[in-house]
């Protein structure tokens, strides 16, 4: 979503007035008026002056495709024209009400955008809607629950949002479509939203996608259907941003106007899979294509990108959405091709988007800047440059979409409902329960934590981030103003570090312990603003160091921030001896920050990232989308996956815990052998290293798009905490392509499972790999293709001061 200066002061001047009307189906948004939750209310059409029965868009005994081919058939061209854009004017000639599209829930409901409507507790029910509401549970942030590595716990987080959202609908403060997640992968460790993502590993990227939004969307019983466009919603979830999008402003290069150049093969590997993931395995209902171009094409105008891709490969069920406001950066910032506005809108069309949002928080003449296909449609079809039947598609799409989430008829199962849904206790504690699933442990010599109450009666606080607004712990998209100087609605319920902390010990200005809580903000990690360096403020961390040096024992450092910093300063320093990453953890960070501290929980978190040390920024720049080396540039590569070069402050996985694990193969530990059987049709060639093979193999490699792909590889591995405290670990398994092939990856991530062992025991992990997405590589040609030799299956337990680690290898051949 774009974002500016007077975004939210603007929206809460348009909410009492432009917006109020238009909320959800609801005709009437007044506080205490009449709020309808379905479009087919026999009362609503009679209030209307009209008929029901007259349209069979109503008749729900009808399949919903007919029913919107109808709904379609009755709108003049103008209506359909109007219902375009993001404030669908709907056609209230035939019955059919405005509907707002732009809903956000990240982690939790979100008043970025105009539609979710919370009130303000000095002015109760100064919005829409039959009763107050203040605010919606605040979870951690994505990258907070990344970090978890818990896919339960992501779905969980999704039911947890989609039943407050379904409650905001029916209290006639909220739409159906929310557009989260944002599942761009981080390339680069300076980007500024590197919070909002599950990290930059692609393959634990779509599986949070996966997860989160099965939550938003599933219907018990309904998880799949033979017939996916009648599937019911409880809300529709939008993964985005469409594609190889990840530079917000970096000097002088800005989302609107930058040129992502990608190789196909990064474009199939990393930036295209995550998505993939979401539309074939989530069976999201929309995505969200970004700002950015992407070799030259802006990529809502790119129809290979969005019908060849999306829709017709991948299998959308569902409608495609321009980032806000895609389509007039095409003609305003990034002057693609000189096309004007008109010709802009009529690309779009034909290249797949269903659905413009505007930037309807600019006020022009008056009047909030409308979205460009609303605003020139009629224009783009005077001029023969837009078809109709294109307007009808896109419609067709967006009005499935409603049909399936109950818009129309209701949804019976959500219909009960309302404010006691939304804050719930099982809400709030799902929140401290997730953001104490994402904490991760850096360091801890000596075992200075947990600190014992008993032992530590009184601690020294201290530090910018000990008594926090909510919007440092909370981070972007809540229900708070992107600025410092507004105020924000807190959390239904918050807790600062230093509340957390008092409720175990005293707090004295100087004590035997100190923990000090520092990081960054939104001033230097955000929407619309990536990081000029991998450090904290120069004044921060001398701070921390006179601090450490002037206390009696080793202190405690917390660090609150989404992307990694370089504190190798304080890696080092043995006055430093503990160091825990908090991320961004939401309104009961405090709770669970203290909960880890004092050895209420046990820290199981690893890190979704890779904490670079500060020097990479000079070794390659941001706008460079290579994910390999490039030694002809000095580059050394990114994420995990490619790097090559000095070693990292903490790698991708990194995450200590109170106790020790160790990992013990129960079967296989002396490899696995797959034959694939080709039928001599799909070899592919492969790309060696140069003096790795005396003579290359007959089939170096199969195609995975022609080959059944059935076989799989089935091992135990067992997780033996060995040390005092009961506590969660993530297994994280990865594979290791044969190493003769060039370009391939270091290792990838494959599979993950969290489980819980008591101390001085073991628990047994299952895992079943499907060999081609286990062991498939994209190869230069872009081609997905498992290799044959000796591929190698590695386990690794994340702790550098304990390490544990167990390998086998996977012999693969082909067979005519």
């Amino acid at each position: 979503m774009a974002s500016s200066s007077t975004h939210l002061l603007l929206l809460l001047l348009l909410a009492t007035t432009l917006l109020v009307p238009r909320a959800s189906s609801h005709d009437d948004g007044g506080a205490g008026k009449a709020v309808y939750t379905k479009v087919c209310d026999a009362s609503r059409f009679e209030g209307a002056g009209l008929v029901m029965s007259r349209y069979p868009y109503c008749n729900a005994s009808l399949p919903y495709a007919d029913r919107v081919h109808d709904l379609i058939g009755w709108m003049t061209v103008e209506e359909k024209v109007s219902n375009l854009g993001d404030w669908a004017d709907g056609a209230p000639r035939i019955g059919l009400p405005p509907y707002m599209w732009w809903s956000e829930a990240l982690h939790g409901l979100s008043s970025t955008g105009p539609t979710t409507k919370f009130d303000d507790p000095k002015k109760p029910r100064l919005h829409s809607g039959r009763a107050a509401v203040f605010n919606g549970t605040v979870f951690a942030n994505v990258i907070n629950s990344a970090a978890s590595f818990n896919e339960t716990l992501w779905m969980s987080i999704g039911q947890a949002i989609s039943t407050e959202a379904r409650a905001m609908y029916n209290l006639g403060k909220s739409g159906l479509t929310y557009w989260s997640p944002n599942i761009n992968v981080v390339r680069d460790p300076r980007w500024g939203r590197a919070l909002e993502t599950p990290g930059e590993d692609p393959y634990v990227v779509g599986r949070y996608a996966v997860n989160f939004v099965r939550g938003m969307q599933d219907v018990p019983g309904h998880a799949s259907s033979s017939d996916p466009m009648s599937r019911p919603l409880k809300t529709a979830a939008c993964c985005k941003h469409y594609a190889a999008y990840d530079v917000d402003d970096w000097y002088g290069h800005n989302r609107f106007k930058f040129d992502a150049r990608v190789e196909e093969r990064d474009m199939v590997e990393t930036f295209q899979r995550p998505f993939e993931m979401c539309v074939r395995d989530g069976d999201v209902s929309s995505v969200m294509c970004s700002y950015n171009r992407v070799n030259g094409i802006p990529a809502c105008a790119d129809a290979r990108l969005l019908s060849g891709t999306i829709r017709r490969d991948w299998g959308l069920h569902g409608y495609i959405v321009s980032d806000c406001d895609a389509v007039r950066v095409m003609a305003l910032n990034a002057t693609w091709l000189g096309y004007t506005a008109v010709e802009a809108s009529a690309a779009v069309l034909k290249a797949g988007l269903d659905l413009d949002c505007g930037m309807s928080w600019i006020v022009q003449d008056g009047k909030p800047a409308m979205d460009f296909l609303t605003t020139y449609g009629m224009e783009a079809v005077r001029m023969g440059k837009m078809r109709e039947a294109d307007i009808d598609n896109a419609l067709t799409n967006l009005y499935m979409t409603l049909m399936r989430l109950g818009y129309f008829d209701g949804m019976s199962k959500y219909e009960s409902l309302n404010e006691k849904d939304i804050c719930t206790n099982e809400h709030k504690s799902l929140a401290l329960e997730g953001a104490r699933q994402g904490m991760v442990l850096l360091k801890n010599n000596d075992n200075l934590l947990p600190l014992n109450a008993d032992k530590h009666a009184a601690v020294t606080i201290r530090g910018p981030h000990a008594e926090v607004p909510e919007k440092v712990m909370d981070g972007d998209y809540t229900d708070c103003c992107p600025l410092f100087f507004c105020k924000c609605r807190p959390p239904c319920r918050y807790v600062t570090p230093l509340e957390g902390i008092s409720k175990d010990v005293k707090i004295v200005h100087a004590a035997n312990v100190t923990i000090y809580f520092g990081g960054i903000n939104m001033h230097i990690e955000r929407e619309g603003n990536d990081r000029e360096d991998l450090l904290l403020p120069k004044n921060q961390t001398e701070e921390i160091l006179r601090v450490a040096e002037a206390s009696p024992n080793p202190i405690v450092l917390v660090i609150l921030c989404g992307g990694g910093i370089d504190i190798s300063f304080a890696h080092g320093n043995p006055k430093i001896g503990a160091i825990l990453w908090a991320g961004y953890p939401g309104g009961e960070g405090g709770q669970a920050i203290a909960d880890v501290i004092f050895g209420r929980y046990n820290p199981g978190g690893r890190l979704p990232l890779t904490w670079f040390k500060n020097k990479y920024i000079h070794q390659i720049p941001m706008t460079s989308m290579a994910l390999r080396p490039r030694p002809d540039h000095g580059f050394p590569g990114r994420t995990y996956k490619f790097y090559n070069g000095p070693e990292v402050l903490y790698p991708f996985g990194h995450g200590l815990s109170y106790t020790k694990f160790r990992y013990e193969l129960t079967d296989a530990a002396k490899g696995a052998t797959v034959k694939l059987a080709t039928a001599g049709r799909h070899c592919k060639r492969l790309s060696y290293k140069a003096g790795t093979l005396h003579a290359t193999p007959s089939c170096p490699a199969i195609d995975v798009a022609s080959h059944a792909c059935e076989e799989t590889v089935v091992f135990n591995v067992s997780v033996v905490n060995h040390g005092d405290a009961d506590g969660a670990h993530a297994v994280l398994v990865y594979t290791i392509p044969p190493w003769e092939v060039a370009g391939a990856p270091i290792k990838q991530v494959v599979a993950f499972q969290r489980v819980f062992v008591k101390a001085g025991s073991a628990a047994t992990v299952g895992f079943k790999l499907n060999v081609c997405k286990a062991f498939g590589i994209v190869e230069k040609t872009a081609y997905t293709v498992v290799p044959s030799g000796i591929s190698t299956i590695h386990l690794e337990n994340g702790d550098s001061s304990a390490p544990s680690s167990v390998s086998f290898p996977v012999k693969i051949s082909f067979s005519a």
